[in-house]
């Protein structure tokens, strides 16, 4: 039965004479009169108070900075925790290598010198970051004494020989870096990684449309690292370099870069104070649409400390210039790979020169404090449309070293640079190798990491986890403030069968926020009898009426709410926010920005609903169990290892090993090769996997469903990750509260172990 279909029935059955007033409504509740789609409803509700949050983060981040003007060394270190904040943020946390020199890259075939004017040398270099990753460009050496140090940051669809003045087919400007050399700095420009696709996948499995970008930002960021933070480091490990030089203390040092090379250099000078200087172009603007940029630029948690504002207030009271102009163009999607569609949405505009000017505004109340509006500009590059590095803005860099630009020169002996897409394949190959290494090695921190949990007995498992659980709930998950309206239940009989009757359900969670269920009620319940309930939990892009539908076998479900009220349980299926495909996405987008997921609503919605259940005279509020296929596997993880409310969960066609799950790049079913960009929860991989979330639900029963044709996972992957769960019950001595089925089915519901292990601890006989 559709929805739609239900709205019917409802419909006809509220304006129907021939059943008593009674029956309309669940007693004691009031009567639910609406023709809106519910399961729809409650989503874009949902989505709606996401975005007040998120409209709302500009005036609540304030609360949370204790700035100290009264000197320049208390202003910084009443900044330093907010600067290791944005540094977790953006997964900058891997140790660097040790200082090295800049390598020249040349070959036999090759020499490191591509080109050389009267004024500049330009050389190809690399230089070390991580044990596995190096950063490599283009150094431009200029023939006069050397004044300064710069790294110059390229946009993402630019190469550092368009910088260089290297690139014919490049316009005059791309070559900022070089009229910065001419002026008499020591230039470094970094390669970062570009939109292209041509390497996003694995031949073996499937290539997509990924952008490179995208691809390596989806398996760093589950592992709690990021591409904005990889190539942060590169710049840092350049300045490394740079200080790493006998006479490096002569030389001031500065960051300019360019649309996502401008946000690099941005984040950048906020987190090293050993730049002097940055100069941003194409990159700085009211952040709080950031859900519609490009996925990439994702940061967990951002606007719940930081706007560009606040990041600025971190360069402070260093020099900061700002160049309003056009901004890169990318394709969204990017183009189909087989005519099909695994990236995700993602726009990049040009902001308004008005709202430029009012972000700006907000960060200069931060530098007239320090007494220091001097090192703050704005340059608009025409009506803030204009090209990049004008003129104006690099002579404003120039001047915050005291170094006067240079005329531009005649290229002279210049020639064109072959660029090497060697060099790009290398630097992408080498960030997945990093970051599948820290895969890997993920399972050593996670035991570090949890073994102050002791298992010694019940007692002290639940006394030493609650900070685990803590952890969960605030970091990962996002802990919203409780429910502040009472539930204020409305119903209407949907479902009139032999042996129980169904009711949706409206309860009130925040103002203009409610959440939706259908509620199943056997008749033959005798008075002041409480019966145990099971919540029961669809998947994606499912609705309550899949699971609780009696007049057929729904797919995948098999209608196991509609059994499990025949079996005479009390049943709730509860409207989960996953509906929609690009609809709920988007709704996390805006919750990651505000450092939650979708759960974070979630987890309060089914809070109200465990207290309006256990304010029912029919229910028994110490039975009620969780049990949920696929995505609402996936809450029967995360929800009940929060909520102490539900006595037990099991889940179905979602447990396995989830960090192969999320960041495999060998395995067609890992969410690398699909379109889920949404499922990444941030930092989970070093900290989580099922078998430590099934330990917060311990000591509770808990089961997992298995079909041995589930194209989620491999059974190899579920009972290496279940092992792990049943060794945890055993040494707490409760090895009877746990238990796996596998059975000869696919991603379905199986409804024989599983309604076993509920009549079993939940106390209730089979019929």
């Amino acid at each position: 039965m559709t929805h739609l279909s239900i709205l019917a029935t409802a419909f006809a059955i509220l304006v129907s004479s021939t059943l008593a007033d009674e029956k309309k409504t669940l007693p004691g509740t009031k009567p639910l009169i609406t023709t809106a789609d519910l399961p729809v409803e409650n989503l874009k509700a949902v989505d709606r108070f996401l975005l007040k949050l998120v409209e709302q983060s500009v005036a609540s981040r304030e609360k949370l900075w204790k700035r100290d003007y009264s000197s320049r060394e208390a202003y910084r270190q009443s900044i330093l925790k907010h600067r290791e904040s944005l540094r977790r943020r953006i997964g900058a946390v891997d140790q660097r290598r040790s200082p090295s020199d800049i390598e020249l890259r040349t070959t036999l075939n090759k020499a490191a010198v591509i080109a050389e004017t009267d004024h500049v040398k330009i050389m190809a270099v690399r230089w070390r970051v991580f044990d596995r990753v190096h950063a490599e460009g283009l150094l431009l050496e200029p023939k006069s004494k050397v004044k300064a140090l710069i790294v110059a940051m390229p946009d993402a669809d630019q190469t550092p020989e368009m910088l260089a003045g290297l690139d014919a087919k490049a316009p005059a400007n791309a070559a900022f870096a070089r009229r910065i050399a001419e002026s008499g700095c020591r230039v470094l420009v970094p390669t970062i990684i570009d939109r292209n696709t041509t390497w996003s996948g694995n031949p073996r499995v499937r290539m997509m449309n990924q952008t490179h970008r995208e691809f390596i930002y989806r398996q760093s960021f589950f592992m709690g690292r990021h591409l904005i933070g990889y190539e942060l480091q590169k710049v840092m490990a350049a300045v490394d370099s740079f200080q790493n030089l006998p006479t490096s203390r002569e030389w001031p040092i500065g960051v300019v870069g360019y649309g996502e090379g401008g946000l690099i250099a941005f984040y950048a000078a906020a987190i090293d104070d050993r730049i002097n200087s940055v100069l941003v172009s194409g990159y700085f603007q009211p952040r709080e649409q950031v859900h519609k940029e490009p996925v990439y630029r994702n940061v967990y948690g951002l606007l719940k400390e930081f706007g560009d504002a606040e990041i600025a207030s971190l360069i402070a009271p260093r020099s900061l210039i700002i160049e309003a102009c056009q901004v890169p163009s990318a394709p969204d999607p990017p183009p189909l790979v087989n005519s099909r569609n695994f990236a995700a949405y993602g726009k990049l505009t040009t902001p308004k020169l008005s709202d430029v000017k009012r972000e700006f505004a907000r960060a200069r109340i931060y530098y007239e404090k320090l007494g220091v509006t001097d090192k703050l500009s704005l340059i608009s590059s025409g009506d803030g449309t204009g090209p990049f590095a004008t003129s104006a803005a690099l002579k404003a860099f120039l001047d915050s070293f005291g170094i006067d630009a240079a005329a531009p020169h005649d290229p002279g002996k210049s020639k064109s640079a072959e660029v090497s897409k060697e060099r790009m394949k290398r630097q992408i190959d080498e960030l997945i190798d990093h970051t599948q290494h820290i895969v890997r090695q993920s399972r050593f921190r996670r035991q570090e990491f949890w073994r102050p949990a002791d298992h010694s007995s019940v007692k002290r498992w639940q006394e030493t986890t609650k900070q685990y659980r803590d952890l969960l709930w605030d970091e990962v998950i996002g802990r919203l403030p409780k429910a502040d309206m009472p539930p204020n239940a409305r119903t209407r009989l949907v479902y009139d069968t032999p042996k129980w009757r169904g009711y949706e359900v409206i309860l009130d969670v925040y103002r203009n926020v409610t959440t939706y269920g259908m509620l199943l009620v056997p008749k033959d319940m005798k008075t002041d009898e409480r019966r145990p309930v099971v919540v029961a939990q669809h998947g994606r892009n499912g609705t309550p009426s899949v699971i609780c539908d009696p007049h057929k076998d729904t797919r995948a479900y098999h209608s196991y709410g509609a059994k499990l009220a025949d079996e005479g349980y009390v049943v709730y299926a509860p409207q989960n926010l996953y509906l929609g495909e690009e609809h709920y996405r988007t709704a996390q987008r805006k919750a990651f920005a505000l450092g939650m997921t979708i759960f974070a609503p979630m987890v309060r919605q089914h809070e109200q609903v465990l207290a309006w259940l256990g304010s029912l005279p029919f229910v028994n509020s110490k039975r009620i169990g969780f049990y949920g296929l696929s995505y609402g596997g996936k809450s029967a993880m995360l929800i009940p290892a929060v909520l102490d409310g539900y006595c037990l969960s099991i889940c179905s066609g979602d447990f396995n090993e989830q960090v192969w799950k999320h960041t495999s790049i060998e395995d067609g079913l890992s969410f690398m090769m699909t379109l889920e960009h949404e499922h990444t929860e941030f930092d989970f991989g070093e900290r989580f996997n099922y078998s430590e979330v099934a330990g917060l639900i311990a000591p509770r029963p808990f089961m997992v469903e298995r079909g041995h044709h589930d194209g989620v996972a491999p059974d190899e992957w579920v009972a290496y990750e279940y092992a792990k769960v049943r060794r945890l019950y055993v040494a707490l001595g409760i090895a009877d509260r746990t238990t796996i089925e596998f059975f000869n089915g696919r991603h379905e519901i199986n409804a024989k172990g599983t309604f076993d292990f509920l009549n079993k601890h939940l106390d209730w006989p089979s019929r």
